[in-house]
């Protein structure tokens, strides 16, 4: 077996106020304490859970490994450079902001945050705010903080099973309850809350407002279909496509610039298999890495699997097609 091989990890469940105690239908467990709003699936202290790297960190292999693992398209080769998560909103989240990369580089960081959010399972009344009102200047939105009606100025859109919202950094946004989340984003955790609904938890609110672009590329990304699958987003920070699968498929990497893969089980089960290595079996809510100095492997459907497959792109794109829906209302 090399060295490095399609990797199991263990999520990784994080405790917010917004969350939830029933992760089902992606987790089976009810959660008895304080309610879980994220399970990180590629974050640096999730472990692996098979081979002979098994409960080694994701942080450390990058570390070890470098571009072997990442791939030359990662900008920084020690640093895994996507962050995945399952979203599991229960209440709406604050009205936040993440800085770009130039904005984050000012402050330590390496690099901003760019997202979008796969809906994976929705019910009637999902709704996120996305970006602020057309003609909204960032003194208005001050304004609309200290008179707590914030929320009021952003673009509320409905979103339903199956959609792709892209949410690129500086986008002012929110996500509201009805609705289970993958996420796709930049490996970066910096996020300035700006509006709360009334909750003691603290706000960054000249650091947020500096951040805020009033126009953004945010909005519903339209897929393609192509040879099979779906791709829901191509973007300078990430490539996401779905795939459901039946009978077996080979899956390559793009022939530029190498990246890391990750797959993600959206429902169903499926093996991955490749040559010098054990097949690994991912199920319902969970991620396999693979990293980039594999090429080529093999995923067989158990009995079907329908997955998403996220990546860095092999060369510079520019922001998808978007569209804002205008059905969205403002919520109180």
């Amino acid at each position: 077996m090399s060295d490095l091989y399609p990797m199991l990890l263990v999520p990784e469940f994080k405790e917010r106020v917004w969350g939830t105690r029933d992760l089902r239908p992606f987790y089976t467990q009810v959660v008895s304490h304080e309610p879980i709003g994220e399970a990180w699936l590629t974050g640096d202290e999730c472990t692996i859970a098979n081979g002979p790297l098994k409960g080694r960190k994701l942080g450390e292999l990058c570390s070890e490994f470098g571009e072997s693992f990442v791939g030359k398209a990662a900008p920084v080769k020690e640093r895994f450079p996507l962050l995945i998560k399952f979203l599991f909103p229960r209440e709406k989240l604050s009205v936040q902001v993440h800085p770009d990369d130039e904005g984050a580089r000012r402050i330590g960081q390496p690099c901003g945050k760019t997202e979008c959010w796969y809906v994976a399972r929705a019910i009637a009344g999902a709704q996120v705010g996305l970006g602020v009102k057309s003609g909204t200047t960032r003194e208005q939105f001050k304004q609309a903080i200290e008179k707590k009606t914030a929320e009021q100025l952003l673009n509320w859109i409905d979103v339903k099973t199956g959609d792709l919202v892209y949410v690129d950094a500086g986008t002012v946004h929110a996500i509201g309850p009805n609705a289970i989340f993958i996420e796709t984003q930049q490996n970066s955790d910096t996020t300035y809350r700006l509006y709360d609904y009334g909750r003691p938890r603290e706000l960054h609110i000249e650091q947020g407002l500096e951040a805020m672009k009033e126009t953004t590329h945010a909005g519903k990304a339209k897929s393609q279909n192509i040879d099979g699958h779906e791709l829901l987003v191509a973007s300078p920070s990430f490539i996401v496509e779905r795939f459901a699968a039946a009978e077996p498929m080979t899956l390559t990497s793009d022939p530029g610039a190498s990246s890391a893969q990750v797959l993600v089980a959206a429902d169903g089960c499926g093996v991955i298999e490749c040559e010098g290595s054990q097949p690994v079996t991912f199920n319902k809510g969970e991620a396999v890495v693979v990293p980039a100095n594999i090429r080529q492997f093999q995923l067989r459907p158990q009995w079907n699997v329908e997955f998403l497959r996220m990546r860095l792109p092999a060369e510079k794109l520019s922001h998808p097609v978007t569209s804002m829906p205008s059905n969205g209302v403002a919520t109180s």
